[in-house]
């Protein structure tokens, strides 16, 4: 089957060529939309797997509409393509849930390769971005008070929490798949087992949830 994705922009000529983009590239594109209004309908009605989402939409904006779309299912995954390469608006967007975020001058190349990623399960952000978003959630909890001893938290095997540990550091699968000698897909069948232990929806909560109990700084000791 071929990736499906819908693509938001108000803008006629940027919307209609990265839709003629992806769909040139192989992909799917279920639907477009100009609005945040659309954006939210339109995805219900057809259920990309990936949208392609820019920030500054009529009401309600881009940010809005990640959450909307990730509350209304947590598998979607949202990979921001916006003008503005500003902080506040690249945490707003990873902390609405967006697994992606790319600046607008990002190459052809650049975009249909961080689509597929973000599909499988990636987070993919234009460089610079990656260590923002990781520095911010590290801020957020730069308290070991984070970690649980909770005797009913959720076990992790030693090699999910290897993997996990990576995770948090902001390497790609194939980069923890080389790292650690193991297959692609075995890499990404540790991360689904893992957010399904943790009840989290997507690798950016993962990323929160590894720096909050430290698995991060226990990676910078190692």
């Amino acid at each position: 089957m071929s990736l499906t994705v819908m693509v938001v922009d108000d803008h006629p000529m940027w919307r209609d060529g990265v839709a003629r983009d992806l769909t040139e590239a192989g992909l799917e594109i279920v639907a477009t939309a100009s609005t945040g209004t659309e954006a939210i309908t339109r995805a219900k009605a057809t259920r990309p797997q990936v949208v392609v989402l820019d920030l500054q939409i009529p009401e309600p904006n881009g940010v809005a509409v990640t959450s909307a779309l990730v509350a209304d299912d947590p598998g979607v995954r949202v990979l921001i393509l916006s003008a503005s390469g500003e902080q506040d608006d690249v945490l707003e967007a990873v902390k609405a849930g967006a697994t992606g975020y790319l600046v607008k001058s990002a190459s052809r190349d650049e975009l249909l390769d961080a689509v597929r990623r973000v599909a499988a399960g990636d987070t993919v952000f234009t460089p610079g971005l990656a260590g923002l978003v990781l520095g911010e959630y590290r801020r957020l909890s730069d308290t070991p008070a984070a970690k649980t001893d909770d005797p009913d938290a959720p076990r992790l095997t030693e090699r999910e929490t290897e993997v996990l540990r990576l995770v948090a550091k902001g390497l790609s699968y194939k980069q923890i798949a080389e790292r650690l000698f193991l297959s692609h897909r075995t890499v990404q069948n540790h991360v689904q087992n893992t957010l399904r232990k943790l009840q989290l929806h997507n690798r950016v909560q993962l990323v929160r949830y590894a720096i909050e109990q430290g698995l991060d700084e226990d990676l910078k000791q190692s």
